[in-house]
């Protein structure tokens, strides 16, 4: 018996609603009214990160990372929405992709990633 994936992530939110929303029209995330969005096969990075680390705001204990196909095309889109995208030179390489930061309206950090082709 093993584990064979991540089967959810729960948070909570001042408006679930509002907030499901969010993702809906900004990042395409179609869940359903019992919260099941159906993805696509891929890998998922399953790391703790030191206590330390300043790879993500130290007052939040997690931060979400979500795989794309496009970043430049989803980034220039949440820019005409308004949304404020961060993105550096040294967080993208050949090795792992290209990446970029935004967060939710509840202040959650999500790194937008793009694994590389191949």
């Amino acid at each position: 018996m093993a584990v064979t994936g991540i089967g959810g992530l729960f948070f909570r939110s001042r408006d679930p609603e509002v907030r499901a929303a969010w993702y809906r029209e900004h990042l395409g995330i179609e869940a359903g009214h019992d919260g099941i969005w159906q993805q696509d096969a891929g890998m998922t990075v399953f790391a703790p990160f030191p206590e330390t680390s300043d790879y993500f705001a130290e007052d939040q204990a997690f931060m979400l990372n979500l795989r794309v196909t496009d970043l430049a095309a989803l980034a220039a889109r949440l820019e005409a929405a308004g949304i404020p995208v961060e993105r550096r030179t040294e967080w993208d390489t050949e090795d792992y992709g290209t990446f970029a930061r935004i967060h939710d309206p509840e202040g959650l950090p999500i790194e937008l990633w793009q694994p590389p082709a191949g």
